[in-house]
């Protein structure tokens, strides 16, 4: 039977740097000034680990953290808490998503503990989709907190070692934090203000929505930087892999807060190879958002399309010679 080794990451060398929280190497990644890439898994609809482990190792050497969905579109999956569990204990740098939907302030209190007890270091803080978009309408949705509010609790938690209710805990959660945003819902002037009352409240790191809107993208990091907000925040911007212009019309029709160009609908229409020009327009983006001003990372989100994600980091060159951490057999 063959071990697993693991290749030695750079950033796993460096020191705790100012403002440091967790031990996780996402974090490490950022705070050494590194453009950073993270992506998603989709949960899947099994109780085998080993199907999570096979969905983690198409991004072997491509990206710093794996977001593992919260029951997103209101569906039900492998949670993330589990998920993360695996893949952390594979070697992977997890990025556990916590949506009020389902849960009360007790329960997720409880698995921001259990979390860090099994080594999960970065938590992503959503309020969650309604249940009436997914196949459980009929379930009652809880939303106890917001996201606002959830990133509150996590930090009293972790900076003062104490539930909300006030008692005080043996070993807080060293979580590094994080939330979402979405530049391009209107109002858009409101956006980077919204952001603000996310970094106050304790997001240390941002993962935005989709991003087709280059100029829309412009103007809200132009304001955030403005208002000092990418010197107290690690912004990724969230890109996506459109396979058609169909899929493209559906989601900007369908998925609450999408917002694509009428441009890049037209360009897939006319391509010969709608899909390759899917991942062509991902590559651009990836290239003309590292220029921006203040953005950190990039966040890939490319649904049923993951094995694409690797061979779309690489042809971007957005991360240079750094390697991202991969097992080795």
């Amino acid at each position: 039977m063959s071990s697993t080794k693991h290749k030695t990451d750079p950033a796993e060398m460096l020191p705790r740097l100012p403002g440091h929280v967790s031990q996780g190497r996402f974090e490490q990644v950022l705070r050494a000034g590194h453009f950073a890439v993270t992506t998603e898994i989709a949960p899947p609809d099994s109780a085998d680990p080993a199907e999570v482990l096979k969905r983690a190792t198409m991004f072997d050497g491509y990206v710093d953290g794996i977001n593992a969905t919260d029951g997103s579109g209101g569906h039900c999956h492998m949670s993330s808490l589990a998920v993360c569990a695996i893949l952390t204990k594979a070697g992977y740098s997890p990025i556990i998503q916590f949506s009020c939907r389902d849960r009360n302030r007790i329960a997720m209190q409880g698995d921001a503990l259990g979390a860090a007890a099994l080594g999960v270091a970065n938590v992503l803080c959503l309020t969650g989709d309604d249940v009436s978009a997914g196949d459980h309408p009929e379930a009652k949705p809880v939303f106890d907190l917001d996201s606002i509010s959830l990133l509150q609790t996590l930090r009293v938690m972790r900076d003062e070692s104490r539930f909300l209710s006030g008692r005080k805990l043996d070993t807080p959660p060293l979580l590094f934090m994080g939330a979402s945003i979405n530049p391009f819902v209107p109002p858009l002037e409101n956006r980077a203000e919204q952001l603000a009352k996310k970094i106050a409240a304790g997001a240390e790191f941002i993962q935005s929505q989709y991003c087709f809107d280059l100029d829309i993208l412009k103007r809200f990091m132009a304001r955030a930087v403005d208002m000092g907000l990418t010197e107290k925040c690690f912004i990724l911007i969230g890109v996506g892999v459109l396979p058609s212009a169909r899929t493209a019309k559906w989601m900007r029709a369908n998925v609450p807060g999408v917002h694509i160009p009428d441009a890049i609908v037209k360009r897939l229409q006319g391509a010969a190879k709608p899909q390759a020009e899917g991942r062509a327009i991902c590559v651009e983006m990836m290239q003309k958002i590292k220029e921006i001003q203040g953005v950190s990372g990039i966040h890939v989100m490319a649904y049923r399309q993951e094995k694409w994600v690797g061979s779309i980091v690489k042809k971007s060159g957005i991360l240079a010679d750094r390697k991202p951490w991969a097992p080795t057999q």
